[in-house]
């Protein structure tokens, strides 16, 4: 599915799929990966997708350079009409693509339906789930991923949406029992929005839904900048949640020097590798999946294994089975890296990034 170096590997391509992939011995070729894929994906060069304005295809060219090949576009929460004018932002955005920038395949709403017990760096704006509402913005905007707090559903009516809507429900932004969080499991909850973080801990007499998401979870999202989760629990998490799959959650901070960034109604410092509120609350990522593939590989995946959590296992949660892989018929974006993981080339669509 994945051709590693340094056996060599010639891959064809037309009309923006790959037609053929071919071992050949007498090269030697580079490492090639799928291109990756962001679930969970705010900002970038200074801009949040909240700032509408063109914002998010500014976004998405940014972490193209860095070998992500399509995203979801990641709400914050926030006023209810600054919502609807973000998704409209990002509906306009989809209908005119731009051939060197990440593919943006919808929306990931994470809040305003979330706790406000714990919103961790989220402005207070946390709400419970309206239906009409939810309806109303999938109309604007597809929303393929949704966090919710499973206290924000009391009447327990968002999973039959979800599941009738194709939204991926995602538990997250939650101080909940593991009662609780595992009845939504139950019910239809797809997974959970950043793993570990935001979210009532693991303790062994009150699992919370860290202990539900081990123990019931078939998918969640990490952010492996090895500061938001350590090594340790990445590898546990690994085996324990089979589509466990990593996400940046990447902010305006990302691509940027160090220094004051305005984060929903705050400001954010970003000091090397972390972006934090002045209480010390992490503020998202300042990461790129090529780092994260990289930081998967340095806490011991393997090139493949870290390769399909950071792009195969995204497309076949999405439900796309010509992406995240390297077969014929699939959509042809290609990462290329050098021996030292070294960026070399980014394919979108079957043409070179900036070619």
């Amino acid at each position: 599915m994945t051709p590693l170096g340094p056996k060599g590997v010639r891959i064809a391509h037309e009309g923006g799929r790959i037609s053929s992939v071919q071992a050949d011995d007498s090269i030697d070729g580079p490492i090639i990966l799928p291109g990756f894929i962001d679930l969970h994906c705010h900002g970038g060069a200074g801009d949040d997708v909240m700032d509408g304005d063109g914002a998010v295809g500014r976004i998405a060219a940014l972490h193209a350079g860095n070998g992500t090949t399509a995203m979801l576009a990641t709400t914050m929460t926030a006023p209810v009409q600054q919502i609807r004018s973000v998704l409209a932002d990002v509906a306009h955005a989809m209908a005119r693509p731009d051939p060197n920038s990440a593919e943006l395949l919808g929306v990931h709403l994470e809040g305003p339906f979330i706790s406000p017990d714990l919103l961790g760096a989220q402005p207070a704006y946390a709400r419970e789930i309206d239906i009409e509402l939810l309806a109303e913005l999938n109309a604007i905007a597809p929303i393929r991923v949704l966090t919710y707090a499973p206290e924000a559903d009391p009447d327990g009516d968002f999973p039959a949406f979800a599941r009738r809507n194709g939204i991926l429900a995602q538990l997250g932004h939650s101080p909940c029992t593991y009662e609780m969080a595992e009845r939504a499991f139950r019910e239809g909850a797809s997974g959970t929005t950043h793993l570990f973080n935001a979210m009532s801990g693991l303790h062994h007499r009150k699992p919370g839904l860290v202990g539900a998401a081990l123990a019931h979870a078939e998918h969640a999202e990490l952010i492996p900048d090895l500061l938001h989760v350590h090594p340790g629990a990445i590898k546990a998490a690994l085996r324990a949640i089979p589509g466990l799959y990593a996400v940046t959650d990447a902010t305006r901070a990302t691509g940027m020097p160090d220094g004051e960034y305005p984060f929903g109604d705050v400001t954010a410092r970003k000091c090397g590798n972390g972006l934090r509120l002045e209480d010390g609350t992490l503020a998202g990522s300042c990461l790129s999946m090529l780092q994260a593939f990289r930081n998967l590989v340095e806490i011991g995946l393997p090139m493949a294994e870290a390769a399909r959590r950071c792009a195969t296992v995204q497309a076949d949660y999405l439900g796309l089975p010509d992406r995240g892989r390297i077969v014929p018929g699939a959509v042809a974006d290609l990462v290329i890296l050098a021996p030292d993981l070294s960026l070399t080339e980014v394919l979108l669509r079957g043409r070179a990034l900036h070619g």
